[in-house]
């Protein structure tokens, strides 16, 4: 008898929505996913600092690249 612990190996590091992570530490990473949109998900380094998020997150807008961690340490600017 062979049987094996853990998830079957194809869909092993495929996201819910079908996608697989690439993680991204600057714009320039993000250039990488132009091509391949539509198979890997842009996932944010957790070391990242707030502006640069921002700015791969508007890149990633440009490029039609889905961002798995989109909202992750980004506070909403108050109007005051």
């Amino acid at each position: 008898p062979k049987f094996v612990l853990g998830p079957k190996k194809k869909p092993r590091h495929i996201l819910p929505n079908g996608l697989r992570k690439f993680r991204v530490y600057n714009v320039a990473d993000l250039e990488l996913l132009l091509m391949h949109n539509r198979k890997y998900s842009a996932e944010i380094a957790h070391n990242v600092s707030t502006r640069k998020r921002a700015a791969i997150i508007a890149r990633a807008e440009q490029l039609n690249v889905s961002v798995s961690n989109r909202n992750a340490k980004l506070r909403e600017e108050e109007d005051e």
